[in-house]
């Protein structure tokens, strides 16, 4: 199902390991030379402002083909010569990411605007083909370019490792599930947030069965985006404000308070112990991601009960804040410093960056003016040969 050549791909992963020994001086930068010859890789681009510039040359070679191919359309007004051509557009796409693969383009740039491409313009010319009016776009129509995009988006990642793509289908089968209950399934819209709390709770264990019976690597990446997604959309399907707040827009009708939702308390509860669940396992388990996806859902729970109950000022209410979030991580810093392993605050030998401190000294020296040392100049006129007290003198005193 891979296009790829695996061994290369194993190349890649080798390659990458070995650059994270050097960042955390295992070994040296010789020997990471040396790996780097004698492993052939697949031609892929690390740094993301490059890979963003060949993005946008993709996006423009794209466009241009398809627009060269749209110019032998001229006069033609038929609607179903129109969604024949985005149909070739989308033909288009599927080829060229075929050819880049070929040539060896992995997570390049170029190979990404293809693959995008393809799956937009095949999700617009499926629904097209449905819809007999642009101005009346019916379920059937957009729940079609759903199924497409999410089956689409799907065996584009299992054949060509595309990470948006995997995140795509995740997005894109979420969205077509929650259209479904809400559009065809009675009282749908008021078992939404628990389809979408199962559907999370069955992706995550999948997902992890998928990781502990992983073989080969390629696709641990995916499964581990498709793990954290479901945590996130875990907690986003019981958050107070998100239940209350989407409800109120799909029904429609009010403007400035939304009304209440059914079992309030639940949703309530929920907001806050999903976030204190997540940073605990994270601790325990020593899980970064969990611990960051823990960290923002309580930041969020702080803001979902702040939209509807003030019970303090914002200014009095953030000072509050801040002293206990100085005494947590003032205690924290103190139990933790010496800890050799599990959770400790000792530099991670495998991210052992320096930005945090050249960050710091950039701060100290625009705050206190400090200038870079100058070495004053030498003066013309030389002094010399006094014992005491006379520049120039040649006596003695």
């Amino acid at each position: 199902m891979i296009v790829y050549d695996k061994n290369l791909l194993k190349n890649i992963f080798l390659v990458n390991e070995a650059e994270n020994l050097q960042k955390a001086n295992f070994i040296t930068k010789e020997q990471l030379d040396t790996v780097s010859k004698e492993l052939p890789v697949l031609k892929s681009q690390d740094n993301i402002l490059i890979r963003i510039g060949f993005f946008l040359l993709g996006v423009f070679l794209y466009s241009s083909i398809c627009g060269t191919i749209s110019l032998l359309g001229i006069g033609a007004s038929s609607n179903d010569f129109f969604i024949a051509l985005i149909y070739l557009f989308a033909i288009v796409g599927f080829v060229g990411t075929e050819l880049l693969a070929q040539q060896k383009y992995y997570r390049y740039g170029l190979d990404d605007a293809f693959v995008l491409g393809a799956q937009l313009t095949l999700a617009i010319a499926v629904a097209m083909t449905f819809t007999t009016s642009i101005l009346r776009i019916s379920n059937a129509d957009v729940l079609s370019s759903m199924i497409t995009v999410t089956v689409v988006s799907f065996f584009m990642y299992l054949r060509y490792l595309h990470l948006s793509s995997a995140l795509i289908f995740c997005l894109a089968s979420t969205t077509t599930l929650g259209f479904v209950f809400f559009n065809y399934i009675e009282l749908g819209s008021v078992i939404l947030p628990f389809v979408f709390m199962l559907y999370a709770i069955g992706m995550y264990c999948s997902s992890k069965v998928l990781l502990k019976n992983l073989k080969e690597p390629f696709y641990y990446n995916g499964i581990l985006l498709m793990k954290n997604f479901s945590k996130v959309l875990f907690y986003l399907s019981g958050n107070y404000f998100v239940v209350r707040e989407f409800s109120a827009s799909l029904s429609g009708g009010y403007y400035e308070i939304s009304p209440e939702i059914p079992f309030s308390m639940f949703f309530w509860i929920f907001t806050f112990i999903v976030p204190v669940l997540y940073l605990f396992f994270g601790l325990r388990n020593k899980d970064r991601v969990l611990l960051w996806i823990g960290f923002l859902s309580f930041c969020f729970s702080i803001f979902t009960f702040r939209t509807y109950h003030h019970v303090l000022p914002t200014e009095v209410a953030l000072t509050f804040g801040g002293l206990l979030l100085f005494a947590f991580t003032y205690f924290a810093i103190r139990k933790i410093r010496e800890n050799e392993k599990g959770v400790t605050f000792k530099s991670d030998r495998f991210d052992n960056s320096n930005s945090l401190l050249n960050a710091e000294a950039l701060i100290i020296a625009s705050t206190f003016g400090m200038k870079p040392e100058v070495k004053p100049e030498e003066s013309p006129m030389e002094f010399g040969g006094g014992d005491f007290s006379g520049g120039g003198s040649g006596g003695s005193f």
